[in-house]
């Protein structure tokens, strides 16, 4: 049997950048990344208040070493599925001990697909190609589930995951309990 995917997002999932920053939630440290595609953001923001020459500010990430094992020991096959892209194989996975995974290239420019559904949902669908699936984010609302049920012609869990406190022991119950529940 083909196993199920687990598409995971890296902000909000990984890094709960929601939660205040005098109470980062236990077990995580803080990584300050300077990526390329963030330098390139930065200069552009700093640029347009008037500061080209000021150096870019690394991205504060809170990450947990232990989600690596965690998310290996889970029954999916892992991929990427944030806008970090082939990023998160060489800022984020090295950190939590994961191997290099498959990653979605999103679409650019990026179609809204209108009704309150999140612009990755039709992009994770494609991708999955009918494939079992199950998705961690914390974007996910009711209008992508139901966009989900009608496009998607295999299972699929849409999982979100509050961005205060990033994945929590109940999540990886979630996820364990559903990919079982496929065989």
């Amino acid at each position: 049997m083909v196993r199920p995917l687990l598409l995971v997002d890296v902000d909000g999932p990984l890094n709960p950048y929601a939660a205040k920053p005098h109470r980062r939630p236990e077990g995580y440290g803080t990584h300050r990344l300077s990526t390329p595609r963030w330098e390139a953001a930065e200069r552009r923001r700093l640029a347009q208040w008037g500061l080209p020459d000021r150096l870019a500010k690394p991205l504060r990430v809170w990450l947990n070493p232990h989600h690596g094992r965690a998310l290996n020991a889970l029954p999916f096959d892992l991929v990427w599925a944030t806008t970090w892209e082939e990023e998160a194989n060489a800022f984020i996975a090295p950190v939590l001990g994961l191997p290099e995974l498959p990653f979605i290239a999103w679409r650019s420019p990026r179609a809204e697909p209108g009704g309150g559904v999140f612009w990755k949902t039709p992009e994770i669908v494609a991708w999955t190609q009918g494939r079992a699936f199950a998705w961690i984010d914390d974007e996910i609302t009711d209008a992508d589930r139901a966009w989900v049920d009608t496009h998607h012609v295999g299972p699929a869990l849409l999982h979100r995951v509050d961005p205060r406190s990033g994945l929590t022991d109940d999540d990886f119950a979630v996820l364990t309990a559903w990919a079982t529940g496929l065989r």
